[in-house]
């Protein structure tokens, strides 16, 4: 498998619509003239995507404040999104994208190294789109411990 290609600040967002937890639409393009946080993770419940879901719940009053909107989005069916949301008492949307085709085009899923062996999976990566729909920040291979609190340090949040 080819790298993934990566988005840079300033890139156009890739425009999506996915389904959220309870399979109603959402599209990127809802967002526009807000800033929005999307961050995509490799599934739902596991020790890592549960450490960043509830950093990103726990912080989401002060982005909220500074006007940023939060997206998760995984490969999870919509079923295991709800059961991941009502487990960990998540308040954002929490997006299916079960063929990938919207990780793929934002750089966040192909070969990655886990352990030591090169897999392809989703690469645990956060953007933060402007208010006119362009790339502000990406960020690939980030650590799910740790990662809100340095993202709100960037953002000076």
């Amino acid at each position: 498998m080819a790298p993934a290609p990566r988005l840079s600040p300033g890139d156009p967002a890739p425009d999506f619509t996915l389904d959220d937890a309870d399979g109603k639409s959402v599209a990127l393009a809802d967002h526009r003239g807000q800033k929005v946080i999307v961050y995509a993770y490799p599934a739902a419940m596991t020790p890592g995507c549960t450490k960043q879901a509830c950093d990103f719940r726990d912080s989401l009053d002060s982005l909220a404040a500074a006007g940023y909107a939060v997206l998760g989005i995984s490969p999870d069916k919509p079923a295991a999104l709800a059961k991941f949301r009502e487990k960990e008492g998540l308040t954002f949307p929490l997006l299916s994208d079960p063929d990938r085709q919207m990780l793929t085009a934002w750089g966040a899923y192909g070969e990655k190294q886990m352990y030591g062996k090169t897999v392809t999976g989703v690469i645990r990566s956060t953007f933060v789109v402007g208010e006119d729909g362009r790339i502000e920040v990406a960020q690939y291979g980030v650590r799910a411990t740790g990662h809100v609190a340095k993202l709100r340090r960037e953002l000076g949040v």
